[in-house]
């Protein structure tokens, strides 16, 4: 299959088929997750990320799997994250954020959905939510410089950024024991309301993102500042948690 899939769905028997051949009984399951499993699959655009799961053995000969790896890509199916289960379960204290983002975004392609049951400890969460916020938000200076103000560039800036926000705010709403919810425009709301967060501010960043605004240069170095003031304001509630 060469052409780009009108919805994720599509690509599921055929993909499972080629991977099968593949892996045969070491296959332990194929997962889609990000914005294709969480209703923002936009055809040409969005790509389709897949999470490969693998007994232990086959995970030393992944070279196999190269040519179905190759073939995929020009479907826009991402080059899968490959695991076993048992790297999953060791590497939820240091990765909290990215695999609590899977779980409550994927979709079970093909045998055991190994995101399902996983749990995750609030301290565990907090620190990696602290220090991805400060993370961010020292790129963002950085990155302030580096545009001079101009507003393609901050633009870009704050495209390349606004994902990772959504899935802070996610693992926020997580540890708060809040609802998270699927579409990332509602996540922006809910924190907003628990957090006294400027939610204006990040719904303009997700037009940017989804290339909806019409700003003037001026009013993007507006909107960057605020959402560089907001950012630090997290910075600063995750602090006190």
């Amino acid at each position: 299959m060469a052409k780009i899939p009108d919805k994720p769905q599509d690509v599921f028997i055929p993909l499972t088929q080629d991977y099968q051949k593949v892996f045969g009984k070491d296959l332990i399951a194929l997962i889609l997750y990000g914005s294709a499993a969480g209703g923002s699959y936009v055809k040409g655009k969005s790509d389709i990320n897949l999470l490969v799961v693998l007994a232990p053995d086959a995970v030393n000969r992944l070279e196999d799997s190269w040519a179905t790896v190759k073939q995929w890509k020009k479907s826009r199916v991402a080059v899968p994250m490959v695991m076993t289960k048992a790297f999953i379960e060791s590497s939820l204290d240091c990765y909290p954020i990215e695999f609590l983002n899977m779980k409550n975004s994927h979709i079970l392609i093909y045998g055991e959905n190994v995101l399902e049951q996983l749990k995750f400890k609030p301290e565990d969460l907090r620190l990696q939510i602290e220090k991805e916020l400060k993370g961010k938000l020292i790129i963002l200076r950085q990155g302030y410089l580096e545009t001079e103000g101009k507003s393609r560039q901050l633009k870009q800036l704050i495209s390349r950024s606004f994902t990772a926000f959504i899935s802070i705010f996610n693992a926020l709403l997580y540890l708060k024991q809040a609802p998270v919810p699927q579409k990332r425009r509602d996540t922006i709301k809910e924190v907003a309301k628990l957090f006294a967060v400027d939610a204006e501010v990040f719904l303009t960043c997700a037009d940017i993102k989804e290339g909806m605004d019409k700003l003037s240069g001026y009013e993007v170095v507006g909107v960057f500042k605020k959402y560089l003031r907001e950012a630090e304001k997290i910075c600063n509630i995750v602090d006190e948690l």
